[in-house]
């Protein structure tokens, strides 16, 4: 997305890979291991190669929970087809399950989520120390709050997010 909206720098080797290795984050994994979801690691932009740097810039990172809803969008196809056939269709349905979480989780305002990023433009450039502080702290915040839901009990994000997921999945997988 990065490419396509004017942020064409020619060394940009880190977008472009099927790795999945090279995707994780040392956080987002932790957390993912722990809480059911997480992130992979930033990529890198530009945005000052965007005419229009702020909007670019979250569109850019909103790319990601919407390349995961396709994703699941094509394994739900894929599980009517696999149904056709008369195959188990549990693969599939764990593909869409992932993808489905990993989109709406991605959406929380922290970051180095997608959410995180909208907070994080629409701060005012004045606050470039704030801005800082939030991103670098918004990981650590996340992976706090998951701990914080394993040790007591309490669902702060599943508990508005999940009917969402649920919601969500079960559209696809029809």
């Amino acid at each position: 997305m990065a490419n396509f909206l004017g942020d064409n720098r020619p060394g940009a080797k880190d977008r472009f890979h099927f790795n999945a290795i090279l995707h994780l984050s040392f956080l987002g994994t932790i957390c993912y291991l722990v809480g059911g979801f997480g992130w992979s690691r930033g990529v890198e932009i530009d945005p000052s190669k965007f005419e229009h740097p702020r909007a670019y810039t979250v569109i850019t990172r909103l790319a990601g929970p919407v390349a995961n809803l396709i994703l699941a969008g094509i394994a739900g196809s894929l599980v009517s087809f696999v149904k056709i056939l008369e195959y188990d269709p549990r693969g599939m349905l764990m593909v869409i399950g992932v993808n489905v979480a990993t989109a709406v989780y991605n959406l929380i305002l922290l970051p180095p989520l997608a959410g995180g990023v909208l907070v994080a433009v629409l701060l005012p450039p004045g606050l470039a120390k704030a801005k800082w502080l939030f991103e670098q702290a918004g990981p650590y915040l996340i992976v706090a709050i998951i701990l914080l839901e394993r040790i007591r009990g309490e669902l702060p994000f599943r508990g508005y997010l999940d009917p969402v997921v649920v919601a969500v999945f079960n559209f696809i997988k029809l």
